[in-house]
């Protein structure tokens, strides 16, 4: 079907649906160039150019950013391994290759970073391509170690960024920005998942205490809001632990994040857990299988690709949903707009500042929903 047919049929098939698409490009161009003409002439983009550190690490000691650097180098290359194991059957393209290193070149020269700022930009971007062609070219040998390296690399990212064992400490009321953003996040995201497992698995169970204590944990965290779990975790939460242990405010709210995640993610799974026949159970027992290993090889595979759309749409929430932690003094990325919103220089800039913090979290969440549906196409795929 040529473009022309396609328009015709879907855009122009009759009088109205012609006076309806023209209707909708006029509003949509009118929009756009009020848009573009308030971003050209009258914004003030100095706003996040000055503040741009802020934004990404907050108060991180300037002389120890060689350690963010090294953290985002190794998040980036595991990340590049894992994205060629799993998507990157096929050869880089030389197309994409040239887009990707044209992009990589104009933002290292365009933008006035320092040398510094460059070089270690032009190391993850080499890392990102050797990571991918390793991934795609040995994905047979990196794959049964791919979890294990990401679980090994986490205590070292850890250190890396809190000090300690040889290194400087850095107090958590410096983790800022989009640092501390992604921090809780992952953390949020990695320990909710294996909890609303066994809470799924809790409420389908046979054994009453089990299934009656899953059921009472889902229904009362899902009864209450997520605002609320945060502050009952920062006030709450110290009270039924010794006087002598103190959790540091960050762990507070990492903790009603994953306390809240859970049970909606435990929900998600038993729609997954549910979906699958009686009859494949039954003929795993019949083969001598025991129940873990049922459960684990036959029931917990098929859940989890049958919820995949609701699994990524959990963690797309929970990812949004750390922008609640400002509400608890912890200065994550709409923490730190507030903090730029303050300086006397750029206030007023809300529009500037909600703008640019929206794009971060609008790509990482679009990079999130991509990796689910190639997942999900390459699961279906091979079935």
């Amino acid at each position: 079907m040529s473009k022309l047919t396609w328009l015709h049929k879907n855009l122009f098939s009759s009088w109205y649906n012609s006076l309806l698409t023209v209707v909708c490009l006029g509003l949509f161009f009118t929009m756009m160039w009020g848009f573009l003409n308030w971003a050209i002439t009258q914004a003030q983009w100095t706003v996040i150019w000055v503040n741009l550190r802020l934004f990404l690490v907050g108060r991180f000691p300037q002389s120890l950013y060689w350690r963010v650097w090294i953290v985002l180098a190794i998040a980036s290359t595991f990340s590049a391994i894992t994205v060629g194991v799993f998507f990157g059957k096929q050869p880089l393209r030389k197309r994409r290759l040239a887009g990707y290193t044209l992009i990589s070149g104009l933002l290292c020269v365009i933008f006035p970073w320092d040398l510094t700022t460059r070089l270690w930009l032009l190391l993850i971007a080499t890392l990102l391509i050797t990571g991918f062609w390793l991934g795609g070219k040995f994905h047979q040998l990196i794959a049964p170690w791919l979890s294990l390296t990401w679980l090994l690399s986490f205590p070292i990212i850890l250190w890396l960024i809190g000090g300690g064992l040889g290194l400087e400490s850095v107090s958590t009321d410096l983790w800022n920005g989009l640092l501390l953003t992604l921090l809780t996040a992952v953390v949020s995201i990695v320990l909710s998942f294996p909890i609303g497992i066994l809470l799924a698995l809790g409420r389908t169970s046979n054994l009453p205490v089990v299934r009656w204590f899953s059921i009472f944990y889902i229904e009362i965290v899902r009864g209450l809001p997520l605002i609320g779990i945060l502050f009952l975790a920062q006030v709450m939460l110290p009270l039924f632990l010794p006087t002598d242990l103190r959790l540091d405010r960050v762990l507070r709210g990492v903790a009603g994040l994953i306390l809240f995640s859970a049970a909606y993610m435990a929900e998600n799974l038993r729609g997954g857990l549910q979906s699958i026949p009686r009859g494949q159970t039954e003929a795993a027992k019949a083969l001598g299988l025991n129940t873990p290993l049922v459960v684990i090889l036959i029931v917990l595979p098929q859940a989890l690709r049958a919820v995949i759309p609701a699994i990524v749409g959990q963690f797309i929430g929970l990812f949004k949903d750390t922008s609640l932690l400002s509400l608890l003094g912890l200065v994550e990325l709409t923490g730190i707009a507030r903090s730029v919103l303050a300086q006397p220089q750029f206030l007023g800039r809300y529009a500037e500042v909600y703008l640019f913090i929206g794009l971060i979290y609008w790509i990482f969440c679009y990079l999130m929903s991509l990796v689910s549906q190639r997942l999900e196409k390459q699961l279906n795929v091979s079935q």
